[in-house]
């Protein structure tokens, strides 16, 4: 092995962090090549907690002992398949949640107030002495979130101060300042507005499925600010281009990066690119646990933010 700790970065997208790590590990990047001639050297995998863990990968690396998430969310990490195999996992929470939720008003924003059709039309030359664009208030509408953990909350929070009507869903009860529905569907047909801004595993994928979506229904308006896979965006799209549903504003897919084909022609709707908690003091901070876990996990000392047991 090499007198330091090398590191294998997996996705692509995090490249950014390797001049933050070169000065104290050797660093390799898996989309230019699985590192076969290191593989006795890595003791750390740096990932993306919303990519699937390589497990044929994980076992051909002996040294291995860390996986390290940049972010804070880990839902696509086999957490108790790694804790059999004496990895530690890390991540990064409570960094972004804040700036998650100015994300999802900035999509309720854009989608009720028409803000994104407004630029396009003003640009396209629509603009004229005899239009006028009416939307609705938020006064008074009734917002949903589907789960209450930190984002939910902040989500919450903010939804009040905009004058909107909060009420929520989890699958457990907890003291909340809001009351909780009976169930998702019930949730939906009670809301104006869904946000859903809860944790992603394998037992919630669709969470929000054809029957929530109709619930919502065709004035309604469906926000996703956590994962992509808890949406069934097949019967999304089926009931926006239907009219079933009155508005979606998502800034998470079934698959990143999403084929803009798939939207083109899918009406009333406000898209961005997964950057609801990419803000610079977030990244910053998400960098700052990454560099303190791994120091911890090469130093023998307790990890910084471990993933809590279940």
């Amino acid at each position: 092995m090499t007198q330091r700790p090398a590191l294998l970065i997996m996705q692509r997208h995090l490249a950014p962090l390797t001049p933050f790590l070169e000065s104290a590990y050797d660093v390799y990047r898996f989309w230019e090549g699985p590192p076969v001639e290191a593989a006795h050297d890595i003791q750390a995998l740096v990932v993306a907690g919303e990519f699937p863990l390589d497990k044929h990968l994980v076992e051909s690396l002996p040294n291995l002992q860390l996986i390290a998430c940049f972010t804070s969310g880990y839902d696509r990490i086999d957490v108790p398949w790694c804790r059999e195999r004496g990895l530690a996992v890390t991540h990064a929470p409570g960094v972004n949640h804040e700036d998650v939720a100015d994300h999802a008003i900035g999509l309720v924003l854009a989608a009720r107030r028409q803000i994104a059709a407004g630029d396009r039309t003003l640009r396209a030359g629509g603009w004229t002495a005899e239009s006028k664009l009416i939307t609705p208030s938020l006064k008074d509408q009734k917002l949903g979130v589907v789960g209450l953990g930190h984002i939910g909350e902040a989500v919450a929070r903010r939804a009040e101060a905009l004058r909107m009507t909060v009420r929520w869903w989890g699958p457990r009860e907890k003291e909340a300042a809001w009351p909780r529905a009976g169930s998702l569907v019930e949730l939906a047909r009670d809301s104006d507005i869904l946000v859903v801004a809860c944790k992603a595993d394998d037992s919630n994928i669709g969470l929000v499925s054809r029957e929530v979506i109709e619930a919502l229904g065709p004035e309604g308006l469906l926000v996703n600010v956590a994962r992509g896979q808890l949406v069934d965006e097949t019967a999304l799209i089926a009931a926006l281009k239907e009219g079933r549903l009155g508005q979606a504003a998502l800034d998470v897919f079934e698959d990143e990066p999403t084929d803009a084909a798939r939207w083109a022609d899918v009406p009333n709707t406000v898209l961005t690119p997964h950057t609801g908690g990419a803000t610079t003091e977030a990244v910053q901070g998400m960098l700052l646990l990454l560099l303190q876990n791994l120091q911890a996990a090469f130093a023998g000392e307790p990890l910084k933010t471990p993933v809590p047991e279940d």
